[in-house]
């Protein structure tokens, strides 16, 4: 684990592990769930799938990788435009990029050193076979419908790894890539607090400062609004319907005829 990055090689690579690879000229981040021999388990928006956000945040390519190609891979399958909980071989999963590392239980020093969010957390990880198993058994039972800001990558990631899912209404779910987008929005909504000091420098600081503190109180690890779930009730717990747990799976509803 270093301070300025958290890039490993797939040497490195233990069954269990979170991890991620940058998207889009380090725009945004895709997680997934490492399991065993190059295979990734992860939650995608497939490239014909409308995304559940309400904003430009929902509209453009995949939540996987850069390239917009329905050809399947020769080696697991994988293709672009699937959506939900699949499983691809690491190279399709990494589509070019480089391999980081998810880590836990960080101090909060440096927590708040790695300015961008989505690469660490104060929560404690499970035991990697809980992580697995958590990963294969959301493969068959999906993860409902992918929202950028509150069931997304790195939410699916971040709840196989720990079990913790939020129980309360509230526009933000797990990951670390949405609190630090709504930390910004934070920091620039409480642009009064300018009055507090006229330099630059003072302004600077009173932003930062606000920008730390949200994305704080946003991780996961702190949280006072979440619940620790068995994987078997997650399905129950979310509210999906028959279609939904279907459609996030990767399976295709079956239609049933009206006679």
């Amino acid at each position: 684990m270093g301070l300025l990055s958290n890039r490993i090689s797939r040497e490195d690579l233990c069954p269990g592990d979170h991890i991620y690879s940058w998207r889009t000229a380090y725009t945004y981040a895709h997680h997934g769930i490492y399991v065993e021999d190059s295979k990734v388990t992860h939650f995608t928006r497939g490239s014909d799938e409308k995304m559940e956000t309400g904003t430009f945040l929902g509209l453009g390519s995949s939540s996987t990788g850069r390239s917009n190609s329905t050809r399947a891979c020769e080696i697991c399958g994988y293709q672009q435009d699937k959506n939900g909980v699949i499983c691809s071989c690491l190279d399709c999963f990494l589509d070019g990029g480089a391999l980081y590392r998810f880590e836990y239980a960080v101090n909060p020093a440096f927590f708040l050193a790695k300015v961008r969010g989505g690469t660490c957390t104060l929560a404690d990880k499970d035991p990697a076979e809980t992580v697995v198993h958590r990963a294969t058994y959301l493969l068959q039972k999906g993860f409902g419908l992918y929202n950028v800001f509150k069931n997304n990558c790195e939410d699916f990631a971040i709840y196989c790894k720990t079990g913790l899912l939020v129980i309360e209404g509230i526009n933000v779910g797990r990951s670390g890539q949405a609190a630090s987008i709504l930390s910004v929005l934070v920091a620039i909504c409480s642009s009064p607090l300018r009055f507090l000091t006229t330099s630059i420098p003072g302004v600077t600081a009173v932003a930062g400062g606000l920008y730390c503190i949200s994305r704080v109180v946003a991780d996961i690890g702190v949280r006072r609004d979440v619940e620790k779930i068995p994987v078997e009730n997650l399905t129950e717990r979310l509210g999906l319907d028959e279609s939904e747990v279907l459609l996030s799976s990767g399976a295709e509803p079956v239609l049933q005829m009206q006679f």
